[in-house]
């Protein structure tokens, strides 16, 4: 039986192609996805071993908010490098401050490659062996001037001697490039950061830190241990700081970055797992119709003497040798497809560092284990099917297989699996509490709703072909009816083919809706309480302006009613949020909806008072008058008075976190403040006259964006295409899948149709006539597909929006359109192999096919 198998798997070459690829696509996206979050994790890795290089004990600030912050730690006093340098188990110790520093290229804008930061740092080349950068050209910083790395040189035409401005928390300043550098090892790409290294003093002017320092390095000497040393720098440290070891430090450093590649992995490997799950389908409907086109070979295999074992082994064993091969395939797949992901971010703005592609033991185990399982799995059924073949089969011609004891309950137990699936999605979503049991509760019924929808669809094939499949009577008669009556005729194989392409289009259906939504909350959101003529922000729309600019504008003519927004981090009732604070002026800026207090509460807020939201209020029991203590990094506890509370409409406000206070209380409590926003109004209102003259007032920063109103919309929200854009790509992968099970499925069912297509060409069908048979089949199955998944999308996303409190329900009507379309088109593409081989048959050798 095992040669038989084997025998059969190379005989039927096409068949077991096309029906592994399915496989290979899903193992690629799980291999590609190990190897990219693998290779940036093991570069970012890389990046902070460099940069603790002979570092035995790294001393920083200490953040009171929270234990692992490795941003917005409060910088210390440099007298203690000194007291750290005396220290008898110190051999070298080295301060430095570090912060943003923009560089600003000759066209007067932030050089800047996607969404890369722009480090800015103090260097000594003096220590040596705390230097993680080599010079390439020129020599090292002194006042004035600066180093940057060699790879954004090359790309912006820089060299040693050119005069470049730096942007950092005030305007920008000019500096010399006194040399080039290199970080790290050889082989070691930082992606699309831009590097700046100043001298202590400059940058300590710069980033506005004179006298202080972020962090200290230190090497201990021959015989002491890493405890001794930690232990003696303990006794000497003031309040707010703390010491690590070199290693514990970069594992803190890198534990930011280790969340981000977690976080991807999950996420990208949620579409392999789609991919697979598609794939499942397209594999369980091959293997039937096989089973089906073979009941005389397994019968005959019966009259031989096999047993009922021996067919089930024999039909496994090909889904194991096809799993394990399609798995390889995909495996070493993955590798260009992990370069294609790194090329891909890179395009959209988010360049990613790079060691080189890491191709580990783990991806190879995951990616053959899976792979085959799947397949096996997929291939249980039909192999149970094939052991029901009876002997008389061998001598029977047109015979079938008899139905499963349990086949006339499918239409209810399809139809109760997806009710299932929609109760465990609810209880997940308004039920269940915590985040591991919401996720559990909404993918088990997510997969649930899938397989009974899927299942439940054959029951739908003849209403939807029955009216889906008019426009192809009417625009090409006898082989549209014919086609429509091919679709109907195997209620079930039709149904599988569409349900693939069905969960494809569910999925881009919902991203779609949420997104639509989304952007329209957060349109809506806007027009209702930004009233100012302008807002700046970040030329990248997200990073922390300086808050100089705000200083800026008030003095520009024509400008007035200038509010910044801040943020900083804090705890507030056990848990780490936002805080966010205004200057007065506030009133003539924002429209908000007070439920407790007035607009006037914008302009008057005290030294001790704040103002929240309303579901903030309304869960922790606050009114006005209630007293809010919070805890700052610096770990001082200030108390508020709430002297308002206002009605946040549904697409969110300018205000970060759940406390507003004052802008001047919160230049006291933080170091180094600065803006996420910055609104204004000018005389005259926003005018192209008005934007030129601000954009001369503010020349001095050129990383801030001064937009109006609908500018600031488009920006903001700009995000979420390119979010969009990249779920669309990763779901192309799972509506490929489906469109080769398409294919597949065509391309079987003309082998069982041989003789009927050669009768039909008997009686005067023509090529072409047999061509728009086969494609018209292949577009209904398409449209059942589409029909069913957008229906099933649109349902998932309503529950969803209706679930989350800040989202309006907005219509995506010209994409639903358009996702019909493509799969009429993806219908017709998928069919033209199939129609091919179907219009080519000879007539005689057709007529005495068996």
């Amino acid at each position: 039986m095992r040669s038989i198998a084997l025998r059969g798997l190379w005989a039927r070459k096409l068949r077991t192609f096309l029906t592994a690829f399915a496989i290979v696509l899903g193992i690629a996206t799980v291999s590609g996805t190990f190897v990219l979050t693998d290779s940036i994790t093991h570069a970012f890795n890389a990046i902070f071993s460099n940069i603790y290089r002979g570092t035995d004990a790294s001393i920083t600030g200490k953040s009171a908010v929270s234990v692992d912050a490795t941003t917005d730690l409060p910088p210390f006093d440099e007298s203690l490098l000194g007291k750290v340098e005396d220290l008898p188990s110190v051999q070298a110790a080295i301060g430095g401050v570090a912060d943003t520093a923009n560089l600003i290229g000759s066209n007067g804008k932030v050089i800047s490659f996607g969404g890369a930061p722009h480090l800015g740092f103090s260097v000594d080349p003096t220590q040596a062996r705390f230097n993680s950068l080599s010079l390439v050209e020129g020599k090292w910083p002194g006042p004035d001037q600066v180093v940057i790395d060699h790879s954004t040189a090359s790309k912006k035409d820089i060299s040693v001697g050119d005069r470049i401005g730096v942007e950092a928390q005030g305007s920008a300043k000019p500096f010399t490039v006194s040399g080039l550098v290199k970080f790290g090892t050889s082989g070691l790409d930082i992606g699309g950061a831009t590097l700046a290294g100043f001298d202590l003093k400059s940058a300590q002017r710069l980033f506005r830190k004179e006298g202080k320092l972020d962090q200290i390095r230190v090497s201990k000497k021959s015989g002491v241990s890493e405890a001794e040393l930690l232990s003696d720098i303990r006794s000497i440290l003031p309040p707010q700081t703390q010491v690590r070891s070199g290693a514990e430090q970069a594992d803190t450093d890198a534990g930011d970055t280790n969340a981000f590649t977690s976080f991807l992995q999950k996420f990208l490997l949620s579409f392999g797992i789609i991919a697979l799950f598609v794939g499942s389908f397209v594999i369980a409907n091959s293997l039937s119709i096989t089973v089906t086109q073979r009941t005389r070979e397994f019968a005959t295999l019966r009259t031989l003497g096999a047993t009922r074992r021996q067919i089930r082994r024999s039909v496994l064993l090909e889904s194991f040798i096809m799993g394990l091969l399609a798995s390889v395939v995909g495996l070493f797949l993955g590798l260009g497809l992990a370069k294609l992901l790194f090329w891909l971010f890179g395009e959209l703005g988010f360049t990613l560092p790079n060691t080189g592609l890491l191709f580990k033991t783990r991806t190879i185990i995951v990616c053959l284990v899976v792979g085959t399982l799947v397949t096996m799995l997929a291939s249980l059924r039909p192999a149970r099917r094939a052991t029901r073949v009876p002997p008389i089969a061998a001598v029977r011609e047109g015979a079938k297989l008899p139905p499963g004891r349990f086949a006339r309950y499918r239409g209810v137990g399809s139809a109760t699996l997806a009710l299932l699936g929609f109760l465990a999605l609810a209880y997940g979503m308004w039920g269940a509490s915590g985040t591991g049991p919401v996720l559990a509760f909404m993918g088990i019924g997510a997969v649930l709703i899938f397989f009974g929808v899927a299942l439940f669809t054959a029951q739908l094939i003849r209403p939807l072909a029955a009216v889906l499949g008019v426009p192809g009577d009417r625009l090409a008669g006898a082989p549209g009816i014919l086609a429509r009556e091919n679709a109907i005729r195997n209620p079930q194989r039709t149904g599988s083919s569409a349900a693939a392409l069905m969960i494809g289009l569910t999925l881009v259906t919902l991203v779609t809706m949420l997104a639509t939504s989304i952007r329209a909350s957060f349109f809506g959101a806007v027009d209702k309480i930004f009233i100012a003529d302008y807002a700046v922000t970040a030329e990248n729309n997200f990073d922390l302006i300086p808050a100089a600019i705000g200083q800026t504008l008030k003095q520009a003519p024509g400008v007035h009613d200038v509010v910044g927004v801040r943020v900083g981090d804090m705890r507030i009732n056990g848990k780490r949020n936002t805080l966010s604070a205004v200057n007065s002026g506030g009133s003539r800026i924002f429209r908000l909806d007070w439920t407790a207090g007035s607009p006037a509460t914008l302009d008057t807020l005290g030294p001790n008072d704040a103002f929240t939201d309303k579901d903030y209020a309304k869960k922790h029991h606050l009114s006005l008058g209630s007293k809010v203590q919070i805890l700052v990094p610096n770990g001082q506890r200030p108390t508020f008075r709430i002297a308002g509370i206002y009605d946040p409409p549904s697409g969110g406000s300018p205000f970060n976190g759940p406390l507003v206070i004052s802008t001047p209380t919160f230049d006291k409590l933080y170091t180094t403040p600065q803006d996420q926003f910055v609104f204004f109004n000018v005389n005259g209102g926003a005018s192209p006259e008005a934007s030129a003259r601000l954009d001369s007032d503010l020349k001095g920063f050129p990383n801030a964006k001064i937009q109006t109103r609908e500018e600031f919309k488009k920006n903001q929200a700009s995000f979420i295409g390119n979010i969009l854009n990249i779920l669309y790509v990763l779901l192309a992968l799972s509506v490929i899948v489906s469109l080769f099970g398409i294919v597949n499925t065509l391309v079987l069912t003309i082998y069982e149709r041989t003789r009927e297509l050669g009768m039909l060409r008997a009686v005067g069908m023509t090529r072409w006539q047999v061509r728009w048979m086969v494609s018209l089949e292949s577009v209904v199955t398409a449209l059942i597909g589409a029909v069913v998944g957008i229906a099933l999308g649109i349902v998932l996303s309503v529950l969803m929006i209706v679930r989350v409190d800040f989202l309006v329900l907005s219509w995506p009507v010209g994409s639903l359109i358009v996702f019909a379309i493509v799969a009429v088109i993806a219908g017709l593409v998928a069919a033209i192999f199939p129609a091919r081989r179907a219009a080519r048959l000879n007539v005689l050798e057709a007529l005495q096919y068996e």
